[in-house]
Protein backbone atom coordinates (compact mmCIF):
# COMPACT_ATOMS: atom_id res chain seq x y z
CA UNK A 1 0.00 0.00 0.00
CA UNK A 2 1.36 3.57 -0.84
CA UNK A 3 0.52 5.03 2.93
CA UNK A 4 2.42 8.41 2.26
CA UNK A 5 -0.11 8.78 -1.07
CA UNK A 6 -2.83 7.77 0.79
CA UNK A 7 -2.34 10.18 3.78
CA UNK A 8 -1.67 12.97 1.24
CA UNK A 9 -5.21 11.81 -0.45
CA UNK A 10 -6.84 11.82 3.35
CA UNK A 11 -5.11 15.19 4.15
CA UNK A 12 -6.93 17.15 1.13
CA UNK A 13 -9.52 15.75 1.54
CA UNK A 14 -10.18 16.91 5.20
CA UNK A 15 -9.31 20.49 3.91
CA UNK A 16 -11.73 20.02 1.34
CA UNK A 17 -14.31 19.16 4.30
CA UNK A 18 -13.00 22.31 6.29
CA UNK A 19 -13.53 24.39 3.17
CA UNK A 20 -17.10 23.33 2.80
CA UNK A 21 -18.08 23.61 6.92
CA UNK A 22 -16.62 27.31 6.45
CA UNK A 23 -18.93 28.58 3.75
CA UNK A 24 -21.92 26.73 5.11
CA UNK A 25 -24.64 28.43 8.10
CA UNK A 26 -25.04 26.43 11.32
CA UNK A 27 -28.17 24.61 10.03
CA UNK A 28 -26.50 23.60 6.62
CA UNK A 29 -23.62 22.30 8.68
CA UNK A 30 -26.25 20.22 11.66
CA UNK A 31 -27.93 18.81 7.95
CA UNK A 32 -24.21 17.54 7.04
CA UNK A 33 -23.03 16.11 9.87
CA UNK A 34 -26.50 14.46 10.96
CA UNK A 35 -25.02 10.37 11.32
CA UNK A 36 -25.03 7.82 13.68
CA UNK A 37 -22.63 7.83 15.65
CA UNK A 38 -20.90 4.40 14.97
CA UNK A 39 -19.86 4.13 11.05
CA UNK A 40 -20.52 0.48 10.87
CA UNK A 41 -24.80 1.35 11.61
CA UNK A 42 -26.42 -0.99 9.44
CA UNK A 43 -28.19 2.52 8.35
CA UNK A 44 -25.62 3.49 7.21
CA UNK A 45 -25.59 0.98 4.06
CA UNK A 46 -28.88 1.93 2.80
CA UNK A 47 -28.36 3.61 -0.50
CA UNK A 48 -29.80 4.15 -3.61
CA UNK A 49 -29.41 5.58 -7.35
CA UNK A 50 -33.20 6.36 -8.07
CA UNK A 51 -33.91 10.05 -7.72
CA UNK A 52 -35.23 11.04 -4.41
CA UNK A 53 -34.13 12.40 -1.16
CA UNK A 54 -31.57 11.06 0.75
CA UNK A 55 -30.36 11.73 4.57
CA UNK A 56 -27.79 14.79 4.28
CA UNK A 57 -27.30 18.37 3.46
CA UNK A 58 -28.76 18.94 -0.38
CA UNK A 59 -27.08 20.62 -2.92
CA UNK A 60 -30.37 22.24 -4.15
CA UNK A 61 -30.21 25.47 -2.24
CA UNK A 62 -26.62 26.00 -2.12
CA UNK A 63 -24.99 29.29 -3.25
CA UNK A 64 -22.05 29.58 -5.91
CA UNK A 65 -19.23 29.27 -3.11
CA UNK A 66 -20.80 26.44 -1.60
CA UNK A 67 -21.44 24.25 -4.81
CA UNK A 68 -17.83 25.00 -5.48
CA UNK A 69 -16.75 23.73 -2.22
CA UNK A 70 -18.92 20.33 -2.44
CA UNK A 71 -17.51 20.04 -6.46
CA UNK A 72 -13.69 20.15 -4.77
CA UNK A 73 -14.60 17.70 -2.11
CA UNK A 74 -16.10 15.52 -5.01
CA UNK A 75 -12.88 16.10 -7.09
CA UNK A 76 -10.95 15.10 -3.99
CA UNK A 77 -12.06 11.51 -3.62
CA UNK A 78 -11.12 10.53 -7.13
CA UNK A 79 -8.27 10.59 -10.12
CA UNK A 80 -8.62 13.47 -12.57
CA UNK A 81 -10.88 11.37 -14.76
CA UNK A 82 -12.98 9.48 -11.85
CA UNK A 83 -13.95 13.17 -10.98
CA UNK A 84 -14.34 13.85 -14.74
CA UNK A 85 -16.79 10.95 -14.43
CA UNK A 86 -18.66 12.09 -11.32
CA UNK A 87 -18.76 15.72 -13.02
CA UNK A 88 -20.18 14.29 -16.11
CA UNK A 89 -23.34 12.48 -14.31
CA UNK A 90 -24.18 15.74 -12.57
CA UNK A 91 -23.95 17.41 -16.64
CA UNK A 92 -25.99 14.43 -18.21
CA UNK A 93 -28.47 14.60 -15.14
CA UNK A 94 -28.83 18.04 -15.79
CA UNK A 95 -29.05 17.89 -19.53
CA UNK A 96 -32.24 15.05 -18.81
CA UNK A 97 -33.95 17.33 -16.33
CA UNK A 98 -33.77 20.36 -18.97
CA UNK A 99 -34.98 18.23 -21.94
CA UNK A 100 -37.87 17.21 -19.60
CA UNK A 101 -39.00 20.56 -18.87
CA UNK A 102 -37.85 20.16 -15.25
CA UNK A 103 -34.48 22.42 -15.08
CA UNK A 104 -33.26 23.90 -11.41
CA UNK A 105 -30.85 23.20 -9.06
CA UNK A 106 -28.71 20.35 -8.82
CA UNK A 107 -30.36 17.99 -6.31
CA UNK A 108 -27.79 15.56 -4.66
CA UNK A 109 -26.90 14.82 -0.53
CA UNK A 110 -23.99 15.26 1.24
CA UNK A 111 -23.03 13.30 4.14
CA UNK A 112 -20.84 13.89 6.45
CA UNK A 113 -19.77 10.50 9.01
CA UNK A 114 -17.47 11.19 11.91
CA UNK A 115 -15.03 13.55 13.05
CA UNK A 116 -12.38 14.55 10.24
CA UNK A 117 -9.97 15.88 12.85
CA UNK A 118 -9.91 12.91 15.28
CA UNK A 119 -7.85 10.01 15.53
CA UNK A 120 -10.68 7.66 14.58
CA UNK A 121 -12.25 6.72 10.78
CA UNK A 122 -14.13 9.35 9.59
CA UNK A 123 -16.04 9.75 6.28
CA UNK A 124 -18.47 11.21 3.95
CA UNK A 125 -20.96 10.61 0.93
CA UNK A 126 -22.68 11.95 -1.95
CA UNK A 127 -25.60 10.59 -3.61
CA UNK A 128 -28.09 11.53 -6.04
CA UNK A 129 -29.61 10.25 -9.47
CA UNK A 130 -27.25 8.09 -10.86
CA UNK A 131 -24.17 9.00 -8.82
CA UNK A 132 -23.10 7.54 -5.56
CA UNK A 133 -19.49 7.88 -3.69
CA UNK A 134 -19.07 6.72 -0.64
CA UNK A 135 -15.93 7.28 1.14
CA UNK A 136 -14.09 5.93 4.10
CA UNK A 137 -11.09 7.66 5.56
CA UNK A 138 -8.28 6.41 8.30
CA UNK A 139 -5.00 6.90 8.72
CA UNK A 140 -2.70 5.78 5.99
CA UNK A 141 -6.33 4.11 4.48
CA UNK A 142 -8.76 5.09 2.30
CA UNK A 143 -12.04 3.02 0.69
CA UNK A 144 -14.10 4.48 -1.83
CA UNK A 145 -17.18 1.74 -2.53
CA UNK A 146 -19.74 0.96 -3.66
CA UNK A 147 -19.24 3.63 -6.60
CA UNK A 148 -22.18 4.05 -8.78
CA UNK A 149 -21.71 6.37 -11.94
CA UNK A 150 -25.07 6.60 -14.46
CA UNK A 151 -26.13 8.25 -17.09
CA UNK A 152 -29.74 9.27 -18.77
CA UNK A 153 -29.15 9.28 -21.84
CA UNK A 154 -25.88 7.47 -22.43
CA UNK A 155 -25.46 9.44 -25.76
CA UNK A 156 -26.61 12.98 -25.71
CA UNK A 157 -28.50 13.26 -28.90
CA UNK A 158 -29.04 16.76 -28.55
CA UNK A 159 -28.50 20.58 -27.34
CA UNK A 160 -24.38 21.46 -26.26
CA UNK A 161 -23.48 17.90 -25.09
CA UNK A 162 -24.83 16.46 -28.20
CA UNK A 163 -22.48 12.93 -28.89
CA UNK A 164 -21.70 12.79 -25.38
CA UNK A 165 -20.97 9.09 -24.03
CA UNK A 166 -19.73 9.76 -20.42
CA UNK A 167 -19.86 5.92 -20.09
CA UNK A 168 -18.08 5.14 -23.83
CA UNK A 169 -15.36 3.89 -22.77
CA UNK A 170 -16.72 1.47 -20.44
CA UNK A 171 -19.06 0.21 -23.10
CA UNK A 172 -16.51 0.05 -25.68
CA UNK A 173 -13.44 -1.89 -24.06
CA UNK A 174 -16.26 -4.51 -22.73
CA UNK A 175 -17.73 -4.59 -26.64
CA UNK A 176 -14.40 -5.27 -28.13
CA UNK A 177 -13.70 -7.76 -25.53
CA UNK A 178 -17.45 -9.71 -26.86
CA UNK A 179 -16.77 -9.01 -30.60
CA UNK A 180 -13.18 -10.55 -30.05
CA UNK A 181 -14.37 -13.99 -28.78
CA UNK A 182 -15.01 -16.94 -31.15
CA UNK A 183 -18.20 -18.89 -30.51
CA UNK A 184 -16.98 -21.71 -28.08
CA UNK A 185 -15.32 -18.67 -25.87
CA UNK A 186 -18.53 -16.23 -26.69
CA UNK A 187 -20.75 -19.32 -25.45
CA UNK A 188 -19.60 -19.66 -22.42
CA UNK A 189 -19.49 -15.74 -22.17
CA UNK A 190 -22.98 -14.72 -22.79
CA UNK A 191 -25.18 -15.85 -20.88
CA UNK A 192 -28.97 -14.44 -22.27
CA UNK A 193 -29.86 -13.02 -25.49
CA UNK A 194 -31.88 -10.40 -23.81
CA UNK A 195 -30.59 -8.24 -21.24
CA UNK A 196 -31.67 -7.79 -17.53
CA UNK A 197 -33.26 -4.17 -16.45
CA UNK A 198 -30.89 -2.93 -14.26
CA UNK A 199 -27.75 -4.18 -12.58
CA UNK A 200 -28.19 -7.48 -10.87
CA UNK A 201 -27.12 -6.07 -7.61
CA UNK A 202 -29.17 -3.51 -7.46
CA UNK A 203 -28.43 -0.87 -4.48
CA UNK A 204 -27.74 -4.34 -2.51
CA UNK A 205 -25.70 -3.26 0.90
CA UNK A 206 -23.78 -6.38 0.70
CA UNK A 207 -21.68 -7.57 -2.41
CA UNK A 208 -22.36 -10.74 -3.40
CA UNK A 209 -20.17 -12.09 -6.53
CA UNK A 210 -22.38 -15.23 -6.43
CA UNK A 211 -25.38 -13.03 -7.95
CA UNK A 212 -23.70 -12.15 -11.13
CA UNK A 213 -23.63 -15.01 -13.99
CA UNK A 214 -19.92 -17.46 -14.06
CA UNK A 215 -18.88 -16.02 -17.59
CA UNK A 216 -15.36 -16.85 -19.13
CA UNK A 217 -12.77 -17.04 -16.75
CA UNK A 218 -9.54 -14.88 -17.56
CA UNK A 219 -7.79 -18.14 -17.36
CA UNK A 220 -9.38 -19.17 -20.55
CA UNK A 221 -9.23 -16.22 -22.70
CA UNK A 222 -6.56 -15.45 -25.60
CA UNK A 223 -3.48 -13.18 -24.42
CA UNK A 224 -5.41 -10.27 -26.18
CA UNK A 225 -8.49 -10.60 -24.37
CA UNK A 226 -7.04 -10.78 -21.63
CA UNK A 227 -5.38 -7.68 -21.80
CA UNK A 228 -8.66 -6.10 -22.94
CA UNK A 229 -10.01 -7.41 -19.72
CA UNK A 230 -7.58 -5.91 -17.49
CA UNK A 231 -7.76 -2.38 -19.34
CA UNK A 232 -12.11 -2.54 -18.58
CA UNK A 233 -10.97 -3.40 -14.69
CA UNK A 234 -8.56 -0.71 -14.27
CA UNK A 235 -10.84 1.45 -16.06
CA UNK A 236 -13.13 1.07 -13.14
CA UNK A 237 -10.14 1.11 -10.38
CA UNK A 238 -8.98 4.26 -11.69
CA UNK A 239 -11.86 5.95 -10.69
CA UNK A 240 -10.65 6.25 -7.22
CA UNK A 241 -7.46 7.98 -6.41
CA UNK A 242 -4.48 6.58 -7.68
CA UNK A 243 -2.95 5.14 -4.72
CA UNK A 244 -6.06 3.15 -3.46
CA UNK A 245 -6.60 2.12 -7.43
CA UNK A 246 -2.68 0.88 -7.52
CA UNK A 247 -3.49 -0.77 -3.91
CA UNK A 248 -6.64 -2.98 -5.45
CA UNK A 249 -5.13 -3.38 -8.73
CA UNK A 250 -2.11 -5.12 -6.83
CA UNK A 251 -4.07 -6.77 -4.74
CA UNK A 252 -6.01 -8.67 -7.68
CA UNK A 253 -2.38 -9.59 -9.54
CA UNK A 254 -1.17 -10.84 -6.23
CA UNK A 255 -4.02 -13.22 -6.02
CA UNK A 256 -3.97 -14.01 -9.80
CA UNK A 257 -5.95 -12.58 -12.31
CA UNK A 258 -7.21 -15.76 -13.42
CA UNK A 259 -9.67 -15.39 -10.43
CA UNK A 260 -11.43 -12.77 -12.88
CA UNK A 261 -14.79 -13.61 -15.19
CA UNK A 262 -16.61 -11.87 -17.88
CA UNK A 263 -19.94 -12.46 -18.75
CA UNK A 264 -22.86 -10.75 -20.88
CA UNK A 265 -26.22 -10.38 -22.16
CA UNK A 266 -27.47 -8.65 -25.21
CA UNK A 267 -26.98 -7.37 -28.40
CA UNK A 268 -23.09 -6.83 -29.43
CA UNK A 269 -24.17 -3.86 -32.16
CA UNK A 270 -23.79 -0.41 -30.60
CA UNK A 271 -27.21 0.78 -29.87
CA UNK A 272 -28.60 -2.37 -28.96
CA UNK A 273 -29.80 -2.89 -24.99
CA UNK A 274 -27.01 -5.21 -23.61
CA UNK A 275 -25.74 -5.63 -20.30
CA UNK A 276 -21.80 -6.94 -18.78
CA UNK A 277 -20.22 -8.18 -15.28
CA UNK A 278 -16.69 -8.83 -14.35
CA UNK A 279 -16.45 -11.06 -10.99
CA UNK A 280 -13.53 -11.96 -9.18
CA UNK A 281 -12.59 -13.22 -5.59
CA UNK A 282 -12.93 -9.29 -4.17
CA UNK A 283 -14.62 -7.45 -7.30
CA UNK A 284 -17.74 -7.22 -8.64
CA UNK A 285 -18.17 -4.74 -11.81
CA UNK A 286 -21.76 -4.26 -13.56
CA UNK A 287 -23.12 -2.01 -16.59
CA UNK A 288 -26.18 -2.33 -18.23
CA UNK A 289 -27.77 -0.43 -21.32
CA UNK A 290 -31.00 -1.60 -21.26
CA UNK A 291 -33.54 0.94 -20.40
CA UNK A 292 -35.06 3.53 -22.93
CA UNK A 293 -34.24 1.85 -25.68
CA UNK A 294 -30.45 1.18 -24.78
CA UNK A 295 -30.25 4.86 -24.05
CA UNK A 296 -30.24 4.66 -20.15
CA UNK A 297 -26.55 3.55 -18.41
CA UNK A 298 -25.65 2.58 -15.25
CA UNK A 299 -22.12 0.89 -13.84
CA UNK A 300 -21.05 0.42 -10.24
CA UNK A 301 -17.69 -1.22 -8.55
CA UNK A 302 -18.12 -2.72 -5.10
CA UNK A 303 -15.24 -4.27 -3.21
CA UNK A 304 -16.44 -7.46 -1.26
CA UNK A 305 -14.44 -6.69 1.83
CA UNK A 306 -14.14 -2.89 1.17
CA UNK A 307 -17.32 -1.33 0.46
CA UNK A 308 -18.36 1.04 3.13
CA UNK A 309 -14.95 0.67 4.55
CA UNK A 310 -16.22 -2.58 6.51
CA UNK A 311 -12.80 -3.91 6.83
CA UNK A 312 -11.31 -0.60 8.88
CA UNK A 313 -14.10 -0.21 10.57
CA UNK A 314 -14.06 -3.92 11.60
CA UNK A 315 -10.77 -3.00 12.68
CA UNK A 316 -11.02 -0.04 14.58
CA UNK A 317 -13.95 -1.76 16.90
CA UNK A 318 -12.16 -4.50 17.33
CA UNK A 319 -8.84 -2.59 18.83
CA UNK A 320 -11.60 0.02 20.51
CA UNK A 321 -13.19 -3.01 22.61
CA UNK A 322 -9.98 -5.86 22.30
Amino acid sequence: MDVHRSEATAVEMREAVHALLSVLDPGQVSELRAAPARLDAPELREWTYLPGPRPGLSTEGLDGRQREAVDALLAAAHSAPGAELARGAIEVERHRRATAGAAGTDRYWVRLLGDPDGDGPWGWRMNGHHLAVHVLITAGAIRVTPHFVGAEPARVTDGPQAGRRLLGPEEDLARELVTDLDPLRRAAAVFAATPPDDILTRADPFADPDLLPAGLAYADMTSGQRRLLERLVRRYLDRAPPAYARECWSDIVARGPAGLSFAWAGGRAPGERHYYCVRGPDLLIEYDNTQDDGNHAHSVWRHVRHDWGADLLRAHYTEQHG
